[in-house]
Formats: C-alpha cells, sequence, structure tokens
C-alpha cells in the first residue's frame, strides 16, 4: 500500500487554498478588503448579495488564510491576511488576459469602448504630483476614501461627478482612480469628463497597487470638496 508522498500532501493542500478563492463574490470580497477593513455588513452590501451570504464566502477565505477578522462589539471586521493576497489577484488577472477569449472580449467590448487610451503609471504621477500639474480626483465611495487615499487626492464619487463638475479646472489634467485596474468607477469617470472636453486620462490600477509599491498613502476625508 503506497503512501501519500509530502509533495503530494502539499500539492492538496494548495489546490484547498485555490479552490478557496475560485468563486466571482470572493474576488469581489477581496477586491473590496483590498481598500480596507471592511464589516461584513458593509461587504455584503458592496457586492450585493445577503449578509449570510457574504458571511459564508467570508469563512471559506479565512479558512484557507486569504483574510483575517477581529471583533469589535457586535460588528465583525475583516481585513487581507498580507500583501500576498494582493499578488494572487494580480497574478490571477494577468493570466486570464493573456489565455481567456472571454476575458480579451470583455475588455475590448467594455472597457476600452470607454478609455482606450494608456493610463498614467504610478511612476508618472508621483512626477507629476511632484510638479503640480495634475489634479487626482478618487471616484470611489466616501468610505473607502476615508480608509485610504493617494496624497492630495479630491474625493468626487462617480456618482455625483455629473453634479459637481464646476469643482474641476477644465486647464489641468486629471487623473481619475478607483480601485484597480477594471474598476468601473474610473472607466465611467474618464468616459463623463472626456465627453464634457476635460483632459482626463487613469492611473494604471488602484489604490492597493499604489500601496503596496510603498507609495505614501493618507487617510480621513479632508480632501473630499
Amino acid at each position: 500500500m503506497s503512501s501519500e508522498s509530502p509533495k503530494q500532501a502539499l500539492f492538496a493542500q494548495f489546490a484547498a487554498v485555490a479552490k478557496a478563492v475560485a468563486h466571482p463574490h470572493r474576488l469581489e470580497l477581496l477586491e473590496q478588503l483590498a481598500q480596507g477593513e471592511r464589516s461584513v455588513e458593509v461587504l455584503a452590501d458592496r457586492i450585493r448579495v445577503s449578509i449570510a451570504n457574504a458571511s459564508q464566502h467570508l469563512q471559506h477565505l479565512r479558512r484557507a488564510g486569504f483574510i483575517v477578522a477581529r471583533r469589535d462589539g457586535k460588528f465583525v471586521f475583516h481585513r487581507l491576511a498580507n500583501d500576498a493576497v494582493l499578488d494572487l489577484l494580480v497574478s490571477v488577472r494577468r493570466i486570464a488576459e493573456h489565455g481567456s477569449a472571454e476575458v480579451d472580449r470583455v475588455v475590448r467590448s467594455y472597457f476600452q469602448n470607454r478609455d482606450n487610451l494608456e493610463p498614467v503609471s504610478r511612476k508618472e504621477l508621483v512626477e507629476r504630483l511632484k510638479a503640480g500639474i495634475v489634479t487626482v480626483v478618487d471616484v470611489r465611495p466616501e468610505d473607502e476614501f476615508a480608509l485610504g487615499h493617494l496624497p492630495g487626492a479630491i474625493n468626487i464619487p462617480l456618482r455625483e461627478l455629473e453634479k459637481r463638475l464646476a469643482e474641476l479646472d477644465p486647464g489641468q489634467e486629471i487623473v481619475a482612480y478607483c480601485r484597480g485596474p477594471y474598476c468601473v468607477l474610473s472607466y465611467e469617470a474618464v468616459a463623463v469628463l472626456r465627453a464634457r472636453g476635460f483632459k482626463i486620462r487613469r492611473l494604471e490600477d488602484g489604490l492597493p497597487e499604489w500601496r503596496a509599491a510603498g507609495l505614501p498613502v493618507d487617510t480621513g476625508s479632508e480632501q473630499k470638496i
């Protein structure tokens, strides 16, 4: 009778960890948690599932080591376990971009239709911020902005953008960002502002990647205008 080798045992555990993240809602939850610590209630609302459903998905992620939780009174808050989780999300995205025809179709039909210009790199944005020649707009909801945002960024959530155009200088370049490279908020913001004559581009990714690169992040809501 043959016994399982240590290597086989490890691969079985690796497969179990990979299986724990193999669900669209769990990937959405990880994207949300990459913005900062969140309660179950907020997470359920953001990904549009019931609290019970969100809790079940979070339990799978927690058991596999993707997230950690803490209790504060009657509320339970979750956060990513470490930066390796963000690395995994980036790797999955890149593999899908190169190997999935359906991913390519969605990117072409939706994302490139709204913005086919080259996004601004983190290095380029850092230089422009130092030179004071760009306005950075965070189009995420207010609570996500308060958890962390790019230095000097102003918060105009996408749902408020149409009503607050007068707050933006049409003579200065704008860089919009949100949760990550395929966050629809920044693409929609680009489409809205470009149609109204603003010079606007997207950041190449979002706040989680900016933070993971060791770049400075501010907290609080003082930059909301």
